[in-house]
């Protein structure tokens, strides 16, 4: 029996939909209102907010913002017009790439115009029906996305973990054998949740035993990690051995598009065969210049990126001598797990939002273990350490609470959540 599209999505609205009653605009599609910052305003309340993507404070950078809208009142945002292969190219988009791929260490990028798709459709341009893929279980939704569109074989290798991602290699390279194909190992430079770093230097070493060739997502690596800000493999002196490196820029540019860098002949590869890009309209001019001067700013100020680790060692290092369980964090993500289910989860946000002004987002099952809370914190170079210094002041607070049972109970409808005024 043929059955309703409609009737099916609004029988079965996801993981994410069923909560839509009780979170819209609140968990889930919040609106931070003035300019963008660690003090904002959330539900008519000022609020420190940490959930920011903005590591250098690039965001409202005087410069940034003077060399965005110049190029908008100069070019408006619909030059160029077109995809680049046909009519979209401009000598703004070839410099900026190559200035980006050379500052990350290799000799030809392509600029792309998200992140997440991005990502998607290089491991789809890479691989063929004859290749395999190897990749870390923990990698983001645009790798698990990317891997979906290829035709390629694929193996999950246990996170972080080098004998499981050696015993998945063996497999890959028998099966690769077999089929006259390639090995493709894709992970992370920094994983997003937990803050971890991808193993780079190990598996470059298995190179040594196994052909393969490795890319890597550098979303929340490049400007933060690295004694120059190129990113994780600089941080673990790996450059020339990482074959293939993504870098977005929602994270410490502040902005939007990524840069995909290698060898040119794979570059022009990716150019003639990348079809989120031949059919989709040019990176409109503003973004790019935009985009130049934000990565000139990071070459030229590395005390930005030297104010961020200040800031990420005070904040990680004070949680951790309050004891406090941060997981195992290399780098500015920080999470902060605490015991408690979703209805304990719920009611510390909006205690932490109502009646302490913290704005940071919260992480619970399935995403994590059951039984487990994480508050994830984006630290950046604009917050202060009278930030952190409140911050963790707040924490121990919510802590003993969370301790006493304080947070045990139903979730309310979201109406009582917006009056709501937990006393302390």
């Amino acid at each position: 029996m043929i059955k309703d599209i409609f009737e099916r999505i609004k029988e079965t609205p996801g993981p994410l939909g069923q909560y839509q009653g009780i979170g819209d605009g609140y968990f889930m599609f919040p609106r931070l209102v003035g300019e963008i910052g660690p003090e904002m305003e959330f539900n008519g309340k000022p609020v420190l907010n940490w959930s920011l993507n903005n590591y250098l404070g690039l965001a409202n950078h005087p410069e940034v913002r003077k060399a965005d809208a110049e190029a908008a009142a100069k070019f408006g945002l619909g030059a160029p017009m077109g995809a680049r292969m046909m009519s979209g190219n401009t000598d703004y988009h070839i410099k900026f790439e190559n200035d980006f791929s050379e500052f990350v260490g290799k000799k030809a990028g392509l600029c792309l115009n998200f992140g997440y798709q991005g990502m998607i459709s290089i491991i789809d341009v890479l691989t063929s029906r004859k290749d395999v893929i190897v990749y870390d279980s923990e990698s983001h939704a645009c790798i698990l996305d990317g891997m979906r569109l290829s035709l390629a074989k694929r193996f999950a290798f246990q996170h972080n973990n080098m004998e499981s991602l050696e015993k998945q290699l063996n497999h890959a390279c028998k099966l690769a054998d077999e089929q006259g194909g390639g090995v493709l190992v894709i992970t992370e430079g920094v994983f997003g949740m937990a803050g971890d770093l991808g193993h780079l230097a190990d598996i470059v070493e298995l190179k040594k035993k196994y052909p393969f060739r490795i890319l890597i997502d550098d979303a929340h690596g490049f400007g933060t990690m690295g004694a120059h800000g190129r990113g994780t493999a600089e941080h673990y002196g790996v450059i020339d051995e990482i074959d293939v490196i993504f870098d977005a820029f929602a994270k410490s540019m502040a902005s939007i598009g990524g840069v995909v860098s290698s060898e040119p002949e794979i570059i022009d590869h990716l150019k003639c065969n990348m079809r989120s890009q031949i059919y989709a309209k040019s990176l409109p001019l503003p973004l790019v210049i935009g985009n130049q001067k934000r990565l000139d700013l990071i070459k030229a100020h590395p005390e930005y990126r030297e104010h961020l680790w200040e800031v990420v060692n005070a904040l990680q290092g004070g949680l951790k001598a309050e004891g406090f369980n941060i997981g195992v964090t290399e780098s500015p993500v920080t999470p902060v797990f605490f015991e408690g289910g979703i209805n304990e989860g719920t009611n510390v946000v909006v205690d932490l939002r109502e009646n302490y002004g913290i704005f940071c987002s919260i992480v619970t099952y399935p995403v994590i273990p059951k039984g487990q809370l994480m508050l994830r914190i984006i630290p950046t170079a604009s917050h202060t350490l009278d930030h952190v210094k409140r911050t963790i002041e707040v924490f121990k607070d919510v802590k003993k609470k969370l301790d006493a049972g304080f947070y045990e109970g139903a979730i309310q409808d979201m109406n009582v959540f917006k009056r709501a005024q937990i006393k302390r």
